[in-house]
């Protein structure tokens, strides 16, 4: 049984090494600021699964309102569950859950990005099993940060 709730300061170790897992490996000095920044933008909402008393996954959304229309929509920004665990039914929990807690904050749909790349043609069937289309382009533009 997994059990979903609100991120806390104690889950940084292991959401660290979630983010690992993920693809993206960091050290928990860096994934505590970024927790810090997120933590205190009120439109931020990080959500952890629990089992056996481990966090084994999470789930981070914000709320998007829109400009060209009324109403509100939840973006995941992340979702990820522990290597050795997927496949197990816990995203498909993760997903639920922010799918009733959207409904909650009177949100209409969820969206997300995820990039086109080898690694992850298993989630992107993971998305179109849990109900996601594919429906348009992410633009991205980098630029280096003037210090």
């Amino acid at each position: 049984m997994v059990l979903i709730r609100k991120y806390k300061s104690g889950d940084l170790e292991a959401v660290t090494n979630l983010m690992t897992d993920l693809g993206y490996p960091t050290d928990v000095d860096s994934m505590k600021q970024r927790m810090k920044l997120i933590e205190n933008n009120p439109g931020y909402f990080t959500f952890v699964a629990i089992q056996d008393h481990e966090v084994v996954g999470m789930i981070g959304t914000r709320l998007v309102h829109y400009y060209e229309g009324d109403g509100v929509t939840v973006q995941i920004s992340i979702i990820v569950v522990r290597e050795d665990l997927q496949g197990k039914g816990i995203g498909k929990e993760l997903l639920a859950f922010i799918e009733n807690w959207a409904k909650e904050k009177g949100a209409n749909s969820l969206y997300l990005s995820s990039g086109i790349k080898p690694e992850r043609i298993k989630a992107h069937e993971f998305y179109k099993k849990n109900g996601f289309d594919i429906n348009g382009y992410r633009f991205v533009k980098r630029f280096e940060m003037v210090q």
